[in-house]
């Protein structure tokens, strides 16, 4: 009787936790029964490493062969076992030394000649390998992903036969580097210098960039919401590793084109259209992946035409806005994605899009206007720190304005606004809890009666009041003030279009 262990690592969300594929070949009539809760694809691994290992000129052992996927707990899917279970079999049979599989991890699957093709989730393993210490070896097409991890050692074959060489001790294999890996390049991102005009809105991005703070734009068709929008990750602060690594993790085990190797240090933006289901969004399925909040986690989500998503969709928003992260649960797993995104939002300010138009185009009712804007929750309008009017600019002065400021000199005054929080507090001006906001957002007695006045005759919620202490903190920042003063509380209620709406 012989035994093999071989290591590898399942996919669990972004972690890959550890998996030991276990073979034991014992006498009795030749079958092959594979154990350790493995779905449907990992069960039709027994037949592709069968036909890989004989195309391969091995022996496929005519004995009793057991094969453990541990732990038994932890849900297995994917051919991403089929080369760890092919040398567990050629270990456990003596065709390959069992000693050359220490200190080494195993991923890839195998077709039925041999070769191994690419699997998904590559990146957390290559990370969770790092930290082991081990060498993992992997298939070539997924060798630009391993590479984007800077620490540990990979190794990339392109066939079964190629891996045994190299356990043989008879050929090496492909190291991968962080030098080997497709350049970070950084896409030509829009500038904010095409932006003409509409100074309130630049200058309320730029806020909203400082204190990763939630943004809703609200105007009339073409007067630039979409284009402001899309200029907010130019204007932020670029990627550290740990967060380009995270936001790359969560590509890995999803179903996007391989070209965000390319891009991984740029921050997302994602705009999904307003059919997307809940599910689009937050994620889940059967096998629960990835939605489109976990997609722009480090980045941006811009929901456009707002009030046509479903009020039920924009509701399954309002816990991540919180809390960062999305746990997706099914009756065997729980599964937790990271979701910690800046939401960017464009409405028009009634079904027709031109209310308060001087022309007299628009002839919507009140009732029409107060239903459309009633699309929209109230707790999850209230987690959208900025409400600003985007008005319409005539063709003749759009065209005399000047460039705007460029995205380059914002960033800059972004980064030092946020240096400044992080040093202060930990954590940006957004994300203050109580007890931070009542040590950094102190206001004198004076401020303090003039703005619970402005609070009740606006009728804000508690947490409406304390968003706007922290704008009015991030306007503080931008300005290089220590102290909140009546100017900053003035310049953040002035970002509360939607509540002046319902006043009128």
């Amino acid at each position: 009787m012989s035994l093999a262990r071989v290591f590898t690592r399942a996919q669990l969300g972004i972690d890959a936790p550890p998996v030991i594929v276990e073979v034991h070949l014992s006498s009795g009539l030749p079958s092959l029964s594979l154990v350790g809760l493995p779905e449907t694809a990992v069960k039709e691994s027994k037949d592709r490493v069968r036909s890989a290992l004989m195309n391969a000129q091995f022996e496929f052992p005519a004995k009793r062969i057991t094969i453990n996927l541990s732990p038994a707990d932890l849900p297995k899917e994917g051919g991403r076992y089929d080369l760890a279970i092919a040398l567990g079999i050629l270990a456990a049979s003596g065709q390959i030394p069992a000693t050359a599989l220490d200190g080494h991890e195993f991923i890839g699957e195998l077709s039925l000649g041999g070769e191994l093709q690419p699997v998904p989730g590559v990146l957390p393993c290559a990370l969770q390998c790092a930290r082991a210490d081990h060498v993992l070896v992997l298939p070539v097409a997924n060798a630009a992903e391993a590479a984007l991890c800077s620490q540990g050692e990979f190794r990339s074959a392109a066939s079964l036969l190629e891996v045994t060489a190299y356990l043989h001790g008879q050929q090496s294999l492909t190291a991968v580097t962080a030098g080997n890996a497709v350049p970070a390049g950084r896409l030509q991102q829009a500038d904010l210098t095409d932006v003409r005009g509409q100074p309130q809105a630049r200058r309320a991005l730029e806020i909203a960039a400082a204190g990763q703070h939630n943004l809703l734009f609200i105007g009339p068709p073409g007067t630039g919401k979409t284009m402001l929008a899309s200029r907010l990750p130019g204007i932020l602060p670029p990627m550290s590793e740990e967060e380009a690594l995270v936001s790359a993790s969560v590509y890995s085990i999803s179903s996007q084109p391989s070209q965000w190797q390319e891009q991984w240090r740029v921050r997302p933006f994602r705009a999904p259209h307003h059919t997307a289901s809940g599910v689009a969004l937050v994620g889940g399925g059967t096998t629960p992946k990835p939605g489109e909040i976990s997609l722009a986690h480090g980045g941006v989500l811009f929901l456009d035409e707002l009030p046509e998503f479903s009020r039920k969709v924009l509701d399954v928003l309002r816990e991540p806005l919180e809390s960062g992260r999305i746990v997706i649960s099914r009756a065997n797993r729980s599964i937790t994605y990271p979701a910690r995104f800046q939401l960017i939002a464009a409405m028009n300010p009634c079904p027709c899009g031109y209310f308060g138009d001087p022309s007299g185009r628009c002839h919507c009712t009140q009732e029409q206007i107060r239903r459309y804007q009633g699309q929209t929750s109230g707790p999850l309008l209230d987690r959208i720190d900025l409400h600003v009017e985007v008005p319409p600019i005539p063709t003749a002065l759009l065209q005399q304005a000047p460039p705007g400021e460029s995205s380059a000199a914002v960033q800059q005054r972004v980064m030092a606004a946020q240096a400044l929080q992080q040093q202060r507090q930990g954590c940006a001006n957004a994300e203050l809890n109580p007890t931070q906001r009542e040590q950094f957002c102190v206001l004198n007695e004076d401020d303090q009666h003039w703005l619970l006045a402005a609070i009740e005759r606006l009728q804000l919620s508690a947490r409406g009041y304390h968003r706007l202490l922290n704008i009015a903190r991030t306007i503080a920042d931008l300005d290089a003030q220590p102290a909140i003063g009546r100017v900053h509380l003035l310049e953040a209620l002035s970002y509360r279009t939607l509540d002046r709406y319902r006043q009128g």
